[in-house]
């Protein structure tokens, strides 16, 4: 399964798969387990794991490290109910992971299991908080200067009114009288007021 996310203009790819091997049962334990300390791949497990680790688990710290992913999973100290991904009547364990950019490792805020929601029979919901800052786009208008408005006072709102009298764009009533005459009004404005200059 994959989901797409963006988030202004921030684009998430979510992946959700299991790998699953074809062999006896009797075989043993074939899932992945990273074990609960980090002991040679301090890049990409973050010593909060579960259990012992296997040749799964190895496999998997190394496709981590190939990538340049993170096993969130492993990065926040949890109590063993907010670790165990799967629990059977005799065993529970930590084989459903959940991987990031390294890059990215800073959104992750925190990463944990649901105990009491199961996904199947005995697979524990995980979640991700991700906390993605939208990055603000600086306008073009902000680096031009703008006028004071702040500083309006009755003396300085007569003042452009006269003004504004003498360019002919208002009447004795008030009234507007000529359209287009916006520019100069704003110089006049300038003016009296003053700008202010861009950061």
């Amino acid at each position: 399964m994959a989901i797409k996310l963006v988030v202004g203009g921030f684009t998430l790819n979510i992946i959700s798969l299991r790998a699953q091997v074809g062999l006896d049962e009797g075989e043993g334990d074939f899932n992945g387990h990273i074990g609960s300390v980090s002991r040679g791949y301090d890049e990409v497990h973050g010593g909060f794991g579960f259990g012992d680790r296997n040749g799964g688990g190895v496999s998997l710290l190394n496709f981590a490290k190939a990538f340049g992913l993170v096993v969130a999973n492993s990065s926040f100290p949890k109590t063993e109910e907010h670790l165990v991904t799967f629990r059977t009547s005799v065993a529970a364990t930590q084989i459903d992971f959940l991987l990031l950019r390294k890059d990215d490792k800073g959104l992750c805020k925190d990463c944990k299991v649901i105990p009491s929601e199961n996904l199947t029979t005995q697979h524990k919901l995980r979640v991700m908080d991700l906390e993605i800052k939208r990055r603000k786009k600086k306008r073009a208008m902000d680096d031009r200067p703008r006028i004071r408005w702040g500083s309006l006072t009755p003396a300085s709102a007569l003042e452009m009114g006269e003004k504004l009298m003498a360019m002919g764009a208002w009447d004795s009533r008030g009234m507007r009288r000529v359209c287009g005459i916006g520019r100069p009004v704003a110089l006049g404005n300038r003016e009296i007021l003053g700008v202010s200059r861009p950061p």
